[in-house]
């Protein structure tokens, strides 16, 4: 098994660098004309093309270029009124000879949308009357009958990674921008997001300067955050962290009768309520602490915020 398997990544490995060598002007044309279009990236496909062009599509919508996908068959029972004048195209057909995606090429013509075509037979019907044409063409599919699409479907993918990379450099498109578009994801809540939204803001722990070592063990069971603010939201004296006073256990035999400041940090790192949580989290990386005191445009303490608290 193991030994069909790294066939199978040879193959399409191998497939991979065929179609890559055939690359040229015809895919910068491509690039293009998608980022000149005033309309949406309509992909096309039948069966396993099918498949592979709905991920070439969601693709294209989650990096900046308005796509969705229509079923060929589903286009003649009313879904062409999807596609707008200013649309453009994609077709794909390894063969070049589906039927049901040769037959939406007289509308595309009617409607006077430009289409792309992505195909292994670049002398077929699709290539031939494409505005742009693709060629996916590869020397062996994967399956040892060479009948499922294997090494094709992955080419053919690959080409609709390689035009979505293209369109993000055509379009300065940003991790912001990505982060837009993906607002749920951990990058999303990174660079939308700010620390006051994320924030820890209730029974924050406070300790006064004098307290007891009891105290401060307390306090810091209590808040469930591994440390103390010393002092007030008003007036921060420092931080103790757990690291902080598992070191101060050592390093001190008298601890439990010792002022607690001996142990606490007088300069802990505060960042603003309007900070992204992206730069607050590289700012914590940078500083290798895990915790960030947070204050308001009155520089009052009214938050931590802890990286490992974050999923």
């Amino acid at each position: 098994m193991k030994s069909i398997a790294q066939k199978v990544f040879d193959i399409e490995i191998a497939s991979l660098q065929h179609v890559a060598g055939m690359i040229d002007e015809q895919f910068t044309q491509t690039a293009r004309a998608i980022m000149e279009s005033k309309g949406r990236l309509v992909v096309c496909g039948m069966g396993k093309s099918g498949h592979i062009g709905r991920k070439i599509s969601a693709t294209f919508t989650s990096t900046g270029t308005p796509s969705f996908f229509m079923h060929p068959s589903e286009a003649f029972h009313g879904d062409l009124g999807m596609i707008a004048a200013d649309d453009i195209v994609m077709l794909i057909s390894y063969s070049g000879e589906t039927e049901e995606v040769l037959k939406i090429i007289p509308f595309l013509k009617w409607n006077k949308n430009k289409f792309i075509a992505i195909t292994g037979n670049t002398q077929s019907t699709l290539a031939k009357n494409a505005d742009h044409c693709l060629n996916v063409n590869v020397k062996q599919e994967a399956c040892p009958l060479e009948l499922a699409p294997t090494s094709s479907t992955t080419a053919t993918l690959v080409m609709g990674d390689a035009l979505a990379v293209a369109l993000m450099t055509l379009r300065d498109f940003s991790p912001a921008d990505f982060a837009r578009f993906h607002p749920g994801g951990r990058l999303g809540r990174k660079l939308l997001v700010k620390v006051k939204d994320l924030m820890r803001t209730d029974a924050l722990p406070f300790i006064e300067a004098d307290a007891t070592f009891t105290q401060l063990v307390l306090k810091m069971s209590e808040g469930k955050l591994g440390m103390v603010v010393v002092g007030s939201a008003g007036k921060v004296e420092g931080v103790i962290t757990d690291g902080d006073l598992r070191r101060g256990l050592v390093k001190y035999p008298n601890i439990q009768s010792m002022p607690i400041t001996e142990i606490m940090n007088a300069t802990p790192i505060m960042v603003d309520e309007t900070e992204l949580v992206y730069d607050a989290e590289e700012l914590m990386m940078e500083r290798k602490i895990t915790t960030l005191l947070i204050r308001n445009a009155g520089n009052r303490v009214t938050g931590i915020y802890q990286i490992f608290n974050q999923v």
